[in-house]
């Protein structure tokens, strides 16, 4: 009789030990499901349609430190192509300038303002002289804030008889701001200047 009870004892205790396995078991998976799920649910949230000629186009949204450094480049070269795109039209070369300032601070519309006083933009209308720039690189230092730039890049000025082909290289530095409508990155050029521009070649036509 005695022999029963115990075994009757032991059977208890191994079925209460495998409950208790089994009530941990079953947490741990609950707790990894829910895990799981919300991992889900976030990346599907970063996930975005954009609707396009009548398609949806699947993008992917990023948290913006993932992307700084490419914004950084592309805000420079923005403002680059702004300031020296240019066409013997005053509009268009207001129209340009104007975006190129919003993207910079004081720096940029002295160097504007120089040009202008000089007669740089009257010689282009009077000349039908068109400006183009072509970027040949672009580095952000991002390891200290403002962050360091140096552009470098050409210009080509297209004139009736021939094309003069001139070195550009610019430095300055980039401060975070509010994203607008006339700066969509989000960055503010500071403390620019020209340190090279020189004639490289001419080309006749």
């Amino acid at each position: 009789m005695f022999t029963q009870t115990k075994n009757i004892d032991s059977a208890f205790r191994h079925i209460k030990m495998f409950s208790v396995f089994l009530i941990i078991c079953s947490f741990f998976i609950a707790v990894f499901a829910l895990y799981e799920n919300h991992k889900i649910i976030r990346e599907t949230q970063q996930h975005i349609f954009i609707l396009a000629n009548g398609k949806a186009l699947e993008a992917y949204g990023a948290d913006r430190k993932d992307n700084i450094p490419v914004e950084a480049r592309d805000h420079i070269t923005m403002f680059h192509h702004y300031f020296f795109s240019l066409d013997p039209d005053e509009k268009i070369i207001t129209a340009n300038i104007t975006r190129a300032l919003y993207l910079a601070d004081a720096s940029a519309k002295k160097q504007y303002d120089n040009l202008k006083e000089n007669g740089y933009y009257t010689n282009l209308i009077s000349g039908n002289i068109s400006q183009q720039i072509i970027i040949d690189s672009v580095s952000v230092n991002m390891d200290s804030y403002p962050f360091y730039f140096r552009c470098v890049a050409r210009e080509k000025l297209i004139r009736t008889t021939a094309v003069v082909t001139r070195s550009l290289v610019t430095e300055g530095y980039l401060r975070n701001i509010e994203r607008s409508d006339n700066n969509p990155h989000g960055f503010l050029i500071e403390r620019w200047a020209i340190i090279e521009n020189k004639d490289l070649k001419t080309e006749l036509r």
